[in-house]
């Protein structure tokens, strides 16, 4: 053992003699070396536990490493109707999440398995994400087996680092989710501050656990993004709120398309199962952008679904949800770890399709109130919305929304 560590224990012994007793005499220091071998290493391959990062343990040749992490959103929420009514009641553990990932043998080679148990899973199959990285440098890495299909920011941030207790109606309509394929990433700098990457996917285009289809084809996704200010400061990009108060201004603009060869499902990657066994090709892109500075942010998200002839001749008058969503929000952190921000959302259905849609357009406008306690890990947040279906009488849904909730991860 390094005559450093040994050192190093032998200082914190004395340390500790002097804190909390002070009967320590010469001899109770004398240890036999072996023992303080055996009791350093036993120390150095305890877990490391650090709130937000999650429990991580180190194998003693250090080839193998595993962290633990947890989180649940306990949400509460009313709907009410125009006369301000309550018309429906909500109380759920609305997501509650494990997750572990590490690396095999070389820290090159990395995994990710998440695991979900509440409402917003399937109670089937609690199977979210299980992937393998081998990323040789950190400019590129490819993997394979199921996650997040990367196409627009609203989704690749994580459920646990938004603003509101929820994503918008628009992100929810176009998203693609997660899928089983295969995944790269490759990250440049182009000049000094100006950064790019590029991100592509060939999955099954079914989503998450779905097991074998006969007819379907395959999903093919790419997407672009440039940091012509430079690389946000603690992961700004992937996380709403401009937590780390970025001392200068910092924009992402980035594009993504997405063209899923016979899918089987309404939403591509996601929604009911097209019946009578019938596939449509789907086309899909989006467009984001984002501005932090000094606890201001701003977003941007424009999103559209594109399907020849969408309307299905079927029994169930299923039909492909065609048309285009644009979704701005917009934040301020105050010093206090108070947040307020602003969302509008509205959802544009193709002409085509509205009388089975019902509007015209579907109009969503939220006020959220974000107290961060130990930044997304610990916080409680309550929003209020108010819906505005443009062609369809008022009585068919409820136009106020409020929610409160509360987020604990680790």
């Amino acid at each position: 053992m390094k005559k450093k560590s040994k050192l190093t224990f032998l200082f914190l012994l004395g340390i500790n003699g002097l804190l909390f007793g002070n009967n320590i005499s010469q001899d109770s220091l004398k240890i036999n070396t072996n023992d303080l071998d055996k009791l350093i290493v036993k120390v150095r391959n305890m877990p490391n536990i650090e709130f937000g990062k999650g429990i991580s343990f180190l194998s003693q040749n250090e080839k193998y490493k595993l962290t633990f992490r947890i989180r649940m959103q306990n949400m509460l929420g009313f709907s009410f109707n125009d006369d301000f009514h309550l018309k429906k009641t909500d109380a759920q553990v609305k997501r509650l999440r494990l997750r572990f990932d590490g690396y095999i043998y070389s820290p090159k080679l990395t995994y990710s398995i998440q695991l979900g148990f509440s409402s917003h899973n399937s109670k089937s199959n609690p199977i979210r994400d299980a992937i393998i990285y081998y990323a040789p440098s950190p400019t590129w890495n490819i993997g394979f087996g199921q996650t997040k299909i990367k196409v627009n920011r609203a989704k690749t941030t994580s459920s646990g680092a938004l603003q509101f207790a929820d994503r918008s109606i628009v992100n929810s309509e176009f998203s693609l989710d997660r899928d089983f394929g295969f995944f790269g990433e490759f990250n440049k700098h182009l000049f000094k501050k100006i950064g790019m990457a590029i991100k592509a996917s060939i999955t099954t285009g079914e989503g998450y656990n779905w097991t074998s289809s006969h007819n379907s084809g395959f999903a093919y996704t790419g997407r672009i993004e440039l940091f012509p200010l430079g690389s946000f400061n603690a992961a700004g990009d992937v996380s709403e709120g401009d937590l780390a108060r970025e001392q200068a201004p910092k924009i992402l603009i980035a594009g993504a398309y997405c063209f899923n060869d016979k899918a089987s499902r309404l939403k591509g990657a996601s929604g009911e199962t097209i019946a009578n066994g019938q596939t449509k090709n789907m086309s899909s892109y989006f467009i984001d952008f984002i501005l932090k500075y000094k606890g201001f942010a701003f977003y941007t998200d424009i999103m559209n679904r594109f399907c020849h002839k969408p309307i299905l001749n079927n029994p169930e008058e299923q039909y492909i949800y065609t048309g285009t969503g644009i979704n701005v929000q917009t934040s301020y952190l105050f010093h206090s770890k108070w947040e307020i921000a602003l969302r509008n959302s509205t959802l544009l259905p193709d002409k085509e399709i509205q009388p089975l849609t019902g509007y015209k357009y579907h109009n969503q406008s939220t006020l959220g109130i974000t107290r961060y306690i130990i930044g997304h890990n610990l916080k409680v947040q309550a929003d209020a919305s108010y819906n505005y279906k443009k062609g369809t009488s008022r009585s068919s849904y409820n136009p106020w929304e409020i929610r409160f909730q509360v987020e604990l991860g680790f």
